[in-house]
């Protein structure tokens, strides 16, 4: 039997499972991810009215209207890609020429924006055109008694607006209303037996927008591991709240398409990002960073709590935490000019980047790195389970919610205890409520924030020999909150103040 894996088809031996295409497509789901499954597909996609038109300029979606001349598209379709603009004005834009059978005749039609006639240009019907208007006109294009009009633009109309001569389109694909397919399913199980036609998704992927270097970062932060998680879902978008809160930079507007990936940059839901199910129109405080390229039925297919496994083009450049050595290996592939500052020895590794944004190296292709021995590199464990509300001030205030390594400022050294004060100051903002407080002893190693009980809210220790008394951050237990531990406790014995520690999360 047949079946797709990520548009790619494969022959199976008859009762063949999941499992078993998988490991023919030599592809892997991220741990915990859902393959998405679809059949029926093939007799509704000849059905459909809905097209997206790929030009030189982005995507139009049409629908076609219940005439007679749907026919001429149906025969049409194939010689409609590749047509180029034929010419353009303030009124409309004509995409051709292709034989067609049209009726046409020599009478002064009105047209209405946005719809799409067809036109015998000369009135030769071997010379046919779309026709697609972009403002109310009256004009003679060699129509149909009707004036030839067949079908709407209904998504991407900033696209024919910006549409001009040497324009040509280059794919037009059939949309299959979601409701339509016939069998549809989300599913982790390989064992699932396959049937003949399946098709199989087990990722989506993502071309990120040079213009929104910022948010693109934010989104590479996102998905870091190579997965999006799903927290929520409506008819229109799937949204994941991994990095809700967070500040992020409005940088780039347009049309929220189906496939748009956008951040919110204002107001409720600051930080959440949104895929985009159905077209909607744009929206100041949504920055648009990405589209989805393939794998939308995967989109369709989620629900809250799923796991998708994602593919973001670019690769991100994210050094930090790597070895100097294999980042300057991993910049001289790219061909990207790279700087260095600070210990370059054989042990070097790298704490800092500048630009940070993938897209602002890749834009002037070089940059900056900020290197410290290894010894100075702490590696620490954080007890999501246990604190994970103060862990969100923690990772906010030193930057490991969207990178690998994190700055922590020392403030105060003592008696076998090192306090921390971040360098970006969030108490006014970050609520710090008393979780996963001491009961017992505090072990040596242990991280501890002051809570809104202490009178330093914030402050961040470690306490390097074990405390019956006094939780990390000098306050008393419950004014102490236990958020993880240092891996390798010796590299704070014998740090100063004012000086800068940097942390290296450990996850399991």
């Amino acid at each position: 039997m047949k079946v797709l894996v990520d548009g790619t088809s494969l022959d199976l031996k008859d009762g063949a499972t999941l499992g078993d295409a998988l490991s023919q497509a030599s592809t892997k789901p991220a741990v915990g991810a859902i393959v998405g499954i679809v059949k029926g597909r093939g007799e509704k996609s000849l059905q459909t009215n809905s097209y997206w038109l790929s030009t030189t300029k982005g995507k139009i979606r049409i629908e076609l209207l219940d005439t007679d001349l749907q026919k001429i598209w149906h025969n049409s379709v194939d010689k409609i890609k590749e047509s180029e603009v034929r010419w353009a004005s303030s009124d409309a834009v004509a995409f051709g020429p292709f034989t067609s059978p049209i009726a046409w005749d020599r009478v002064a039609h009105e047209y209405n924006r946005w719809e799409i006639a067809l036109g015998a240009a000369g009135f030769d019907p071997g010379k046919t055109q779309l026709i697609f208007v972009r403002k109310r006109h009256t004009s003679v294009y060699g129509s149909p008694a009707n004036g030839g009009v067949f079908a709407r633009v209904v998504g991407g109309k900033n696209t024919l607006d910006r549409l001009e001569k040497d324009d040509r389109i280059i794919g037009v694909e059939p949309i299959v209303e979601w409701e339509d397919l016939t069998e549809k399913m989300a599913t982790t199980d390989l064992a699932l037996p396959l049937a003949e036609g399946m098709e199989i998704y087990t990722r989506f992927e993502v071309e990120l927008v040079e213009d929104a270097p910022l948010g693109a970062e934010f989104f590479m932060a996102l998905t870091r591991d190579g997965v999006f998680k799903v927290d929520s879902i409506s008819s229109s978008y799937i949204s994941s709240d991994m990095l809700l809160t967070e500040p992020i930079k409005f940088e780039h507007r347009e049309p929220r398409l189906e496939g748009a990936v956008t951040v919110r940059t204002s107001g409720r839901g600051l930080g959440r990002v949104f895929i985009y199910k159905a077209d909607r129109t744009s929206n100041m405080g949504h920055s648009v960073v990405g589209k989805v390229t393939s794998g939308m039925d995967m989109i369709k297919l989620a629900g809250p709590g799923h796991l998708l496994t994602v593919k973001v083009k670019p690769d991100r450049i994210m050094l930090m935490g790597s070895g100097l050595d294999q980042a300057l290996a991993a910049m001289k592939d790219r061909e990207i000019e790279t700087q260095v500052e600070g210990y370059t020895g054989d042990d070097a590794v790298v704490v800092n980047q500048d630009p940070a944004a993938t897209m602002s190296i890749l834009k002037d292709n070089k940059v900056r790195l900020t290197s410290i021995p290894a010894n100075r590199l702490v590696s620490i464990e954080l007890y999501d389970q246990l604190a994970p509300k103060t862990l969100d001030y923690f990772r906010h205030v030193t930057g490991l919610k969207e990178r690998p390594v994190g700055p922590m400022p020392v403030y105060f050294v003592y008696e076998n205890t090192v306090l921390f004060k971040p360098a970006i100051e969030a108490t006014s903002y970050k609520e710090i409520l008393p979780e996963n407080k001491p009961t017992g002893p505090v072990p040596a190693g242990s991280i501890g924030i002051s809570n809104q009980v202490a009178k330093k809210i914030g402050f961040v220790g470690v306490r390097l020999v074990e405390d019956k008394r006094y939780g990390p951050s000098g306050e008393k237990f419950e004014a102490t909150n236990i958020i993880g531990r240092v891996l390798d406790p010796e590299k704070l014995k014998d740090v100063k103040e004012d000086e800068v520690v940097y942390v290296r999360e450990v996850r399991k």
